[in-house]
Order: C-alpha cells, then sequence, then structure tokens
C-alpha cells in the first residue's frame, strides 16, 4: 500500500473552533465518556517535541475504545489488536483550524478481515468524532 492510499482511509472532521491549542482541548474526551468509551491515553505529540526543542503545530493522539465491543474483533480477527484501541488524531493546522482525523471502520475491515457482524462494534468512532468537535 502507498502513502497516497494509506491516507485515503482516514477520516478527516474540521473542528468548529479556530486558533484552539489542541493541547488544551479536551471536550472530546467528554465525548467518548458520555458514549461509554474509555480514554486510555493521550499522547501531546507536540509537547514532547517542545521538551527536546523543537516545535510542531499541536498535535495530539488521543486512544480510546471499549473493551465490551473490541475485545469479540480481536478474537475474530488478532491482527486488528496492532490497530485497538481506535485512535484519534487532533492536530492544528497552519490556519489554527482545528482537525481530528481517525482510520475508517471499513478500512479496518478490509485490513484485518474483520467479520460483517463484527464492524458495527467500532463504526460508531465517526459519530463521536464529529460530536466531539461541533
Amino acid at each position: 500500500m502507498t502513502v497516497r492510499e494509506a491516507i485515503a482511509h482516514l477520516h478527516a472532521i474540521e473542528g468548529a473552533i479556530v486558533g484552539a491549542d489542541v493541547v488544551e482541548y479536551n471536550p472530546a474526551q467528554d465525548v467518548l465518556a458520555e458514549g461509554g468509551v474509555q480514554v486510555f491515553a493521550l499522547i501531546d505529540h507536540s509537547g514532547e517535541a517542545g521538551k527536546v526543542g523543537m516545535k510542531m503545530r499541536p498535535t495530539k493522539l488521543l486512544i480510546f475504545g471499549n473493551p465490551k465491543g473490541g475485545t469479540p474483533l480481536m478474537i475474530a480477527a488478532p491482527s486488528l489488536a496492532i490497530d485497538l484501541p481506535l485512535k484519534a488524531l487532533v492536530s492544528e493546522d497552519e490556519d489554527g483550524k482545528l482537525w481530528v482525523s481517525y482510520n475508517s471502520p471499513e478500512y479496518l475491515q478490509q485490513r484485518h478481515g474483520v467479520p460483517q457482524d463484527l464492524i458495527k462494534n467500532i463504526a460508531v468512532v465517526g459519530t463521536l468524532v464529529a460530536k466531539a468537535v461541533e
């Protein structure tokens, strides 16, 4: 798979916030919690870059999921464990706009051969991400 093909599987949603410092932007975590989804980790890429003297636009990786929903998928398609828990990349572009990007469930299904009847367990990711950036 080429880089262009891999990027084609990313969904990106523009947030309503302009000029937001995503390092301080945490409503996405609240929306996930309301949806019964656990936030496992928040990786602050731009913050870590700053610690080593490098500057990058605000960028965070939110790692989240629901073991009750994700475990059956990993049992059926063990390689999916490399992509679960789900991830959302929260970043700011050069114009100060907030973006949230994530892998489409269809891409993950194709990549790992997840049975059609189980993909619904992670299909909610798009709805949750869209709600988080309203």
